[in-house]
């Protein structure tokens, strides 16, 4: 009791100095300008995913070629991959020369990428335009890097431990509500004028620079007498950008594969990369200052905490792809929405999910703060797994009232589960490790985004494709089609007909090669490109794809609940000690 009465103490007189120095407003100052930098870049991370069509659409590109697919992924995932990437090093650099100063950087970097990326869109045309804004993507998300790795140990300073619960939680709402706002507002922007997607960055970018630079201070203690670890950053940086490149291409068909994980290339680039990863852990062992401090996993909230995290973002990140591709693709064409009008109507029907973190998100964290993070990250996962459960019960053609009750209950314990983990996380650590655990903790996050992506897809893929190509032959040559046209069309990748209905393009329509068309009779046409033939014929064997889906995202929901149970009760950041 002593022992907690002097932590208690000690961080009263922190508060004091702070509230002396910086005024009692500055932990709010600091608040909102970290909530504003990390919404912008979490809607700019999903905002591409629903207005790609009008993007490409405009820049005279057709994404579903084979030459303009990598093109897709690229401008659809380099913003994440380089955010991935970057955010631990930062975080890293960020403890050397200061928190404050380094997000200041990565706003304004955000900003200028912002600005000359909505320059380009006016500019160019064609696949030149494409390639520059797939350039400048990565230049806003190595802004966005700077902004992820440092926000929440903003936050961590400013704030005394028995507000931090409350204050991640508005900035973590913050950050998940961002990717479902883009969402959203990409729909939307996209229906308006394609150029205002790019437009709505550039005021907020410019605004966050100037405010930050004005108004944040230097809390934390930078350690000038540190040495830069080089050789752990290239390998860090090398080995996470050859896996996630590969995985990336592992979506695309390789052969007669309906998906790349057979391609020697993305099996090599993963064991590559690998192999970078594993002589980053021997080199950070070894080295005297290292980029990431290894011993952090000895800390039990710290280590289960960031497993929990990791779980629980691909569970998320996997939930959202999947229920895009299941109201574009199969319901909304079923209700009598037309592919041009799938992705806005997909973004307003997920609304519900947004509702429930939003309703939970702040009520969570700030109970953590009176009650401990450990009771609200396992029951917010435990509540995912159930909903996860009741997702599997539905049918494809569901009726909208329960898949809105659901997914607002799932939107409920993921806004459980984000602050207490955060907060439990970042207490957990010494103080003049913050900025590295705020790195570490980023990429957790946007990795588990790219790897939701890559495994749910891919996993629905594979359960695609045993079905469906039998459903497209038969489907076919009921309407009339030539039965080797119709054996043509079944034969290609189901990665097609997912992208396309991901994007707002009738599958059909896109998969049937022009020289066939010319040969159906045009009411059978009329039919095969109808809001209800392709959702009809891929029902079934989208069923089987995504109940594989939902039962992988229930084992790692699961998973993160024991993860977080294992978190303990109350963590005190001074010590840097495990309280069990």
């Amino acid at each position: 009791m002593a022992n907690a009465n002097g932590v208690a103490n000690e961080y009263d007189s922190e508060e004091r100095k702070r509230e002396q120095k910086y005024g009692k407003s500055y932990k709010w100052v600091a608040l909102s300008n970290t909530t504003l930098g990390i919404l912008m870049a979490s809607i700019d991370s999903s905002i591409l995913i629903i207005s790609l069509p009008a993007i490409f659409n405009g820049l005279g590109v057709n994404p579903l070629t084979p030459g303009n697919i990598t093109l897709l992924l690229w401008l659809l995932l380099g913003y994440m991959i380089m955010s991935s990437v970057v955010v631990v090093t930062i975080g890293r650099l960020s403890d050397m020369f200061g928190r404050v100063r380094l997000y200041n950087m990565g706003f304004a970097i955000f900003a200028i990428g912002s600005t000359i990326l909505y320059a380009i869109t006016y500019l160019f045309t064609g696949t030149t335009a494409v390639i520059l804004m797939i350039i400048f993507r990565l230049v806003q998300g190595f802004g966005g890097g700077f902004l992820f790795a440092n926000g929440a140990a903003i936050i961590t300073d400013a704030f005394p431990h028995n507000q931090r619960g409350t204050a991640m939680g508005i900035n973590q709402i913050a950050g998940i509500m961002g990717s479902l706002i883009g969402l959203i507002l990409g729909g939307i922007l996209s229906a308006i004028d394609w150029h205002l997607i790019f437009l709505i960055s550039v005021p907020v970018g410019i605004i966050g620079t100037i405010w930050s630079y004005l108004a944040l201070h230097e809390i934390a203690l930078i350690r000038k007498n540190q040495k830069m670890d080089y050789l752990g950053n290239i390998t860090f940086a090398l080995g996470l950008t050859v896996i996630l490149i590969s995985m990336t291409y592992g979506l695309l068909p390789y052969g007669t594969s309906s998906t790349g994980w057979a391609s020697p290339y993305v099996l090599g680039g993963i064991l590559f990369g690998i192999a970078l990863l594993v002589l980053f852990v021997i080199i950070e062992i070894r080295t005297k200052d290292p980029m990431f401090n290894l011993m952090l996993f000895k800390i039990r909230a710290f280590s289960a905490g960031m497993l929990s995290l990791f779980l629980a973002g691909i569970a998320r990140g996997g939930l959202q792809f999947m229920l895009i591709i299941w109201l574009q693709g199969i319901w909304l064409p079923l209700h009598g929405v037309s592919f041009v009008n799938t992705p806005l109507q997909a973004g307003i029907d997920m609304i519900p999910l947004l509702l429930g973190f939003l309703a939970m998100g702040p009520v969570s964290g700030h109970l953590s703060d009176k009650y401990g993070a450990r009771l609200f990250a396992t029951v917010g996962m435990l509540i995912n797994v159930v909903g996860f459960l009741f997702l599997m019960t539905l049918p494809v053609n569901f009726g909208y009232l329960n898949f809105a009750l659901i997914i607002f209950f799932l939107g409920i314990g993921q806004g459980m589960f984000a602050a207490p983990n955060t907060t439990s996380v970042m207490n957990a650590v010494p103080p003049e490790q913050r900025g590295i655990t705020a790195g570490m903790r980023a990429t957790f996050m946007n990795v588990s985004f790219m790897f939701s992506i890559v495994v749910f897809f891919s996993l629905l893929v594979f359960g695609l494709g045993a079905a469906l190509p039998a459903a497209l032959y038969h489907g076919l040559i009921s309407q009339s089609v030539p039965a080797n046209a119709a054996l043509t069309v079944s034969k290609l990748p189901p990665t097609s007909a997912l992208f396309a209905a991901l994007l707002g393009y009738n599958p059909m329509d896109s998969l049937i090669p022009a020289g066939v068309k010319a040969n159906i009779p045009a009411a059978n046409y009329t039919t095969i490109t109808g809001n209800d033939f392709f959702p009809d014929l891929v029902s079934a064997p989208f069923s089987d794809g995504l109940r594989e889906v939902l039962i992988a995202a229930v084992i790692m929901s699961a998973i993160a609940a024991g993860a977080s149970l294992f978190m303990g009760k109350r963590y005190v950041g001074r010590t840097g000690k495990d309280n069990k």
